[in-house]
This record gives C-alpha cells, sequence and structure tokens, in this order.
C-alpha cells in the first residue's frame, strides 16, 4: 500500500508524519535565524530531512550499482554494453570511468557524455548486434520484460525472449551481470515478475551462459554473496522477496557425442 500511495499517486505516508513532526523545529529554526538576519528570506521548507541519513544506502538500487560497477571496472572488458539499467544510477557509475553503449526501449533526449544510446526492443532479435560485445549487464530490467509497462509488447515468454536475445549479443567467453527480483515466483502485474532463481538459471542455461555467481541483497541482511547450489537457490525461491545479481559467463554450446 505505501509502494502505491508513493510511486503511483505521489503520497508518501512516512514522510508526512517527518514533515509534520519538523513543523515546530521549522518556526523555531525561522525566528532564531531571522532575529539575526535583515535581508530578504522566502520560506520553503524542507521538514523531513532531520531524520533521515545522509543518503540512502540501503535499498537494492545503490548496491546492485555499485558492486557490478566496481565488477566492470575490475574486468575492464574492450565493449561494455547494458541494456535498460537506471541510467541515473548504474549507466552514470560506469560512464564515470569507461564509455558505456546503452539499449532499451525507450528513447533518452540528453546527451550524457561517455554514453552511447540506441533504441532497441530486446524481445526482438537484431541479428546486427549479435556477437557484439563481450560484457553486458541488465540490472532490475528483465523482469519487465513482456508486461507492458514500458510500451514493450505483451507476451508471458517476453523474459525468455530477452535472455535470449542477450546471449546472442554476448561473445563467447563474455560476462552477463544480471539483476531480477527472486523470491516466491510470481507476476505483479503490471510492475514486474519474481522469479525463482532457479527459473533464471534454468533459462540462461538453455542458451549457453553458465552461473558463475550469484549475490543476494535482502532487506535484512544486505548483500551477501551466495554459495551456489540447487538447494540454496530453492531454498531463495521460497522467501518473499529478495534481490539476485547473477553473473554468467558464455560457454561455447555442448555438442552431443
Amino acid at each position: 500500500m505505501h509502494w502505491i500511495l508513493n510511486t503511483q499517486f505521489g503520497v508518501d505516508p512516512r514522510k508526512a508524519l517527518f514533515s509534520l513532526r519538523g513543523l515546530s523545529r521549522y518556526a523555531r529554526d525561522f525566528f532564531r535565524y531571522r532575529a539575526n538576519y535583515k535581508g530578504r528570506v522566502e520560506l520553503v521548507p524542507c521538514l523531513h530531512d532531520w531524520y533521515e541519513e545522509s543518503g540512502s544506502t540501503k535499498n537494492e538500487y545503490f548496491w546492485q550499482d555499485l558492486v557490478v560497477a566496481r565488477k566492470i571496472f575490475s574486468a575492464k572488458p574492450a565493449k561494455h554494453v547494458d541494456i535498460g539499467s537506471r541510467v541515473d544510477g548504474f549507466v552514470a557509475h560506469v560512464a564515470s570511468f569507461r564509455d558505456i553503449e546503452v539499449l532499451d526501449i525507450r528513447p533518452i533526449s540528453t546527451f550524457i557524455p561517455g554514453v552511447v544510446f540506441k533504441q532497441a526492443d530486446l524481445m526482438n532479435p537484431n541479428a546486427d548486434i549479435n556477437n557484439y560485445c563481450d560484457s553486458l549487464s541488465c540490472l532490475h530490467a528483465l523482469e519487465h520484460f513482456g508486461l507492458g509497462r514500458y510500451g514493450d509488447p505483451i507476451d508471458p515468454n517476453g523474459y525468455v525472449l530477452g535472455l535470449r536475445n542477450m546471449a546472442d549479443i554476448l561473445r563467447l567467453g563474455g560476462t552477463l551481470y544480471l539483476s531480477v527480483p527472486v523470491g516466491v515466483e510470481r507476476v505483479e502485474f503490471n510492475a514486474n515478475r519474481v522469479f525463482d532463481p532457479n527459473t533464471i538459471v534454468d533459462a540462461a542455461r538453455a542458451f549457453d551462459l553458465s552461473l558463475l555467481t550469484l549475490s543476494l541483497f535482502t532487506a535484512e541482511n544486505g548483500m551477501v554473496e551466495i554459495n551456489v547450489s540447487h538447494q540454496t537457490l530453492t531454498a531463495i525461491g521460497r522467501n518473499r522477496y529478495g534481490l539476485g545479481i547473477f553473473t554468467f559467463v558464455k560457454k561455447a554450446p555442448s555438442s552431443c557425442s
């Protein structure tokens, strides 16, 4: 309910309570300041900042953007491409130390230094970008494919099509950094899907993407590296919600003898 009120209707009950709490302090500070300052003063109250930390460091976007950007910095790939991640978060992080190419179904009209933008629907194959890069990221985006939220076609298998096309974009031996909500598998229409992590690993394996590492972010435990096994993936799939950050490598297709 808080999420719906805040993000869809612009009403944040928590912030409203903090603001009410700050009214008396604001009035006290204003009259104290005004008594010692004779210039022009306009009222622009910021009432809830007294009760917040200096920055938002406890949410999944902060940690995924930081962790994956650091991995790319360490790996130093020849060409890194991103699909649908936050431009004002992860993309900006990476663009601060290297060039990055961004593919997204929605347009970006602003010129951003270090960022090359191409509008593309990743649910549809594009032969022009096959074997295109050795490093690829898609953070908090795949779960939206096929739900129509961003103008994409309605398709319950949208995430499968997206993974297939990501595998095609990636060169042999290349790395895919993928984050999606994980937990009890469901569709929260039309916001996003939540995946059982086994669903993602199995779908990726079908396109020759082999899991290297998995990190899990939860509100309770923060960011934790997971010892990957079928049992641990299954256990994660029984929880309500977390953010899984998967690192895959593209292997050569296995041949049958």
